[in-house]
């Protein structure tokens, strides 16, 4: 398919074939990461979580399940059209770019899970998303993101790999370009056509991080390591979640 000047998210994450690829994601593993920071964080009953970044609303449906106010956004209108399915009066779902204000608070808690973070060419639009964001955060209010470990990431990044799923095989090329892990995806498409993607997430150490949020106004209260919420280790932990202060 021909390179076009659309961000790189905005055209792979609306297509049917990311979600194939991704098809096998461990959502019990999601699901017990929720349960652990629910636990953490201890939300009242009456929190107004939103899932910033939500894809296809799991994790959104999830905390829903569980009885709060949640609203999930995401860039992608297909996949907000999936997740509209499962909308009802506490639990709300519109497509949104996060670099733009949030009409739709305010939030108790603000949730970008799984390394929705990083994707955009230009740096300051990072620190954009956080101040709009953070502008959504009721006082007092807490984000959680949810990125890789970007330093165990590089040391074990994986140049080439092939996956088949159903009768589609993806050919996988990983590389650093810059300030970015690169994620090369090549495959023959159901219609017999050669396609290409790419995705882009820019390696973030937690320096980096930092720097981001103080420039949004964000105040780090803690660094977690895993999804059991053990301690950070910038050599050995495969997670860097991040809790914020308001």
């Amino acid at each position: 398919m021909p390179q076009s000047e659309a961000e790189w998210f905005s055209t792979w994450f609306d297509s049917p074939y990311y979600h194939l690829l991704y098809r096998d994601r461990n959502h019990t593993e999601a699901r017990v990461f929720i349960d652990e920071l629910l636990t953490h964080l201890h939300p009242k009953p009456t929190t107004r979580l939103l899932d910033l970044a939500c894809g296809k609303g799991r994790h959104a449906i999830y905390l829903s399940e569980k009885g709060y106010d949640v609203t999930g956004v995401d860039l992608s209108p297909e996949s907000i059209a999936h997740a509209q399915q499962y909308a009802h009066e506490h639990l709300h779902f519109h497509v949104h770019d996060m670099r733009d204000p949030l009409p739709y608070g305010p939030f108790d808690f603000i949730f970008n899970l799984f390394t929705s973070f990083g994707y955009f060419a230009n740096e300051t639009e990072n620190v954009v998303a956080l101040r709009s964001a953070a502008a959504a955060l009721r006082p007092g209010g807490k984000m959680v993101i949810d990125f890789m470990n970007t330093e165990l990431t590089v040391r074990g990044l994986v140049a080439r790999e092939e996956k088949t799923v159903d009768d589609i095989t993806f050919h996988l090329r990983r590389h650093l370009d810059n300030d970015f892990i690169v994620k090369e995806i090549s495959f023959v498409d159901r219609d017999g056509q050669q396609q290409h993607y790419q995705e882009r997430v820019r390696a973030l150490s937690q320096e980096r991080f930092e720097e981001y949020f103080h420039m949004a106004g964000l105040r780090l209260a803690e660094v977690l390591g895993d999804y059991h919420l053990g301690p950070y280790d910038e050599k050995t932990s495969p997670r860097m979640i991040f809790v914020l202060k308001k």
